[in-house]
């Protein structure tokens, strides 16, 4: 896995990285709050160990972030911090295990293993059709040589258009998968983020990639069919 350890004692975290290295893992460390933020919103990491009291943002803070940003990343909390409302405030910030300072390296590896054993293969990091590419992670497409920088629910609408693509995508399929079962959200209103991704996809110039099949859906594909 690749593993990012933010910690800001630099010898502890020298001394876990070398340990989990010596287990096949890739480690990049960050000696502050807001270095890891900053790293973690790649996406790149399979898994955080993150200190709580650390310069420029504590690592509740951090976790909080990381998951508003709904990356997949998995993270477990190592801190001296272990009141019962510590362990609860870290897990309610969207970690997904908490460890308590001192600790056994022995308990780490395990959990790291059995973290291992939780994360499914990662998807393609990108998805493409024709000269287009996106970059879900970081919220950009790229076209030839131009890029451009996509909304949330853009990106979403492209994600799901490019896996299915050529295929056509019901309105009905595009909104429940982009917004989420049961949403309240129209037609109408679905034309207009439509619209403002297909102003992303093609420049004048370009080709024509993204297709309305009236009364039907919209697709990806070189050609309209």
């Amino acid at each position: 896995m690749k593993i990012l350890i933010a910690e800001d004692k630099r010898n502890f975290a020298v001394q876990i990285g070398r340990a989990l290295e010596g287990e096949g893992h890739s480690v990049t460390l960050a000696a502050d709050g807001s270095e890891a933020l900053r790293l973690g919103r790649s996406a790149e990491f399979d898994l955080l160990l993150i200190d709580v009291m650390m310069p420029r943002m504590d690592g509740f803070e951090v976790v909080r972030r990381i998951r508003d940003l709904r990356l997949e990343t998995q993270a477990i909390i190592l801190s001296a911090r272990d009141s019962m409302q510590d362990i609860v405030t870290g897990l309610d910030a969207g970690a997904d295990d908490y460890l308590t300072k001192p600790f056994a390296l022995d308990v780490l590896l395990a959990k790291v293993r059995a973290t291992e054993r939780r994360i499914p293969a990662r998807a393609p990091r990108e998805l493409r059709c024709e000269d287009l590419v996106l970059r879900p992670w970081m919220f950009e497409l790229q076209r030839g040589e131009r890029v451009a920088v996509l909304t949330r629910t853009e990106c979403a609408l492209l994600e799901i258009l490019l896996r299915r693509a050529p295929a056509v995508v019901p309105h009905g399929a595009l909104i429940e998968e982009a917004w989420g079962p049961g949403c309240d959200v129209s037609f109408d209103s679905l034309y207009v983020f439509i619209r403002a991704l297909r102003g992303k996809i093609t420049q004048p110039g370009e080709p024509e990639l993204l297709h309305t099949v009236r009364g039907v859906g919209y697709c990806l594909r070189a050609e309209a069919g």
